[in-house]
């Protein structure tokens, strides 16, 4: 079956099928109602969907402040990932970032997200830091990476 993958803008009505990536995704995962504030009341927050045969299955959020992007949460559904989607969204999100004025991209990641961590490097990110106990639900370590674009 050939499949058509696609990116865009997030609106409210895509909340649903990114909530359903996100609680598949995170131990601990953001609520609706907070995908709804960012979209609604952050004049900072720019979210990218992506998209399946009109399924959701992977999103990344960006707040951009003052030509700094900070990447929040990306994601892809569990059942799709092994497929580069995640490079794909990633690339997507710093074509964005660039298009809107950025000039350097930051996140962080777990310590121990490897795999995270190659696709991060793959574009250019380097390490910045460490952020001691960032995660609440295990207290690991965060690894600050950031490029400039």
């Amino acid at each position: 079956m050939n499949s058509l993958v696609g990116i865009s803008k997030m609106s409210v009505h895509d909340i649903e099928g990114v909530y359903r990536v996100e609680l598949q995704s995170f131990a601990t995962p953001w609520t609706k109602e907070a995908f709804y504030y960012e979209l609604t009341n952050n004049p900072y927050a720019h979210y990218l969907v992506m998209k399946e045969n009109e399924k959701t299955i992977g999103y990344c959020g960006i707040w951009i402040v003052m030509g700094e992007a900070q990447i929040t949460n990306i994601a892809v559904d569990p059942a799709c990932r092994g497929r580069k989607l995640g490079d794909l969204l990633l690339g997507k999100a710093m074509e964005y970032c660039k298009m809107v004025g950025a000039t350097s991209v930051s996140l962080e990641v777990r310590i121990s997200n490897i795999v995270a961590q190659s696709l991060y490097r793959k574009h250019g990110f380097q390490n910045g830091g460490i952020r001691k106990k960032y995660y609440v639900d295990n207290n690991e370590d965060a690894l600050v990476m950031w490029v400039n674009i």
